[in-house]
C-alpha cells in the first residue's frame, strides 16, 4: 500500500495543507492496520505501564476536534474539555474496538472537511490556544492536528506490536 503522498492530491484540500491531509490519512491507515485483528482483550492493556491502544485512538480523535475548535477561533466548550480525563478510561463495559476506530475516522474525515474549507487567506491568521491562550496560527493548529495523530500512531503501532508479542500472535 503505497503512502497517501504518492497517491496524488487529496481531492480538495489546498496544496500549503496537503502534507497534513496526508500525514492524517497515513496516521490514521497505520493505527487501522496495527489493529487489525487484535485480540479484544489487549486494546485496554497497559504493557510497562504505557497508554494503552485504546486510549490512543480516543485521545486522536478528541484531540482532532479540539484542535479544529481552536483553529476557528473558539474556545473549548465544557463538554470537550469534561471528556479529556475519560480518554484513558475503558470505561464499563470496556468500550470496544470498531466504535474507537469509527469515531477515529469521523474524526479524520471531519478534519479533512476542515482542510477543504479553510481559506488559505486566513492561515497565517493568530489563535490562542487553551485556558493560557498560548500562541499560534490557523496553520499551526491545522499541521499540529496531523502531527499529533502520526505520534501517537506510532504508539499504537508500538504497542500493539508488544501486545501481540507477548500473546504469542507472530503478526
Amino acid at each position: 500500500m503505497a503512502e497517501a503522498w504518492l497517491e496524488g492530491p487529496v481531492a480538495g484540500v489546498p496544496d500549503l495543507l496537503m502534507p497534513a491531509a496526508h500525514s492524517l490519512i497515513d496516521a490514521v491507515a497505520d493505527m487501522e492496520r496495527a489493529v487489525a485483528g487484535l485480540d479484544p482483550s489487549l486494546l485496554w492493556r497497559r504493557p510497562g505501564g504505557v497508554a494503552s491502544i485504546g486510549f490512543h485512538l480516543r485521545h486522536v480523535a478528541g484531540s482532532l476536534e479540539r484542535l479544529l475548535t481552536y483553529a476557528r477561533g473558539e474556545s473549548l466548550t465544557r463538554e470537550q474539555r469534561a471528556a479529556i480525563p475519560g480518554e484513558a478510561e475503558p470505561g464499563d463495559p470496556p468500550a470496544a474496538l470498531e466504535p474507537l476506530l469509527a469515531d477515529l475516522r469521523a474524526a479524520r474525515d471531519r478534519t479533512l472537511d476542515a482542510y477543504r474549507t479553510t481559506d488559505p487567506d486566513t492561515l497565517l491568521e493568530p489563535r490562542a490556544v487553551g485556558r493560557a491562550g498560548l500562541p499560534s496560527t490557523v496553520q499551526g493548529l491545522l499541521f499540529h492536528a496531523a502531527e499529533h495523530a502520526r505520534r501517537h500512531a506510532g504508539q499504537v503501532v508500538a504497542t500493539a506490536g508488544i501486545l501481540r508479542g507477548v500473546a504469542g500472535d507472530p503478526r
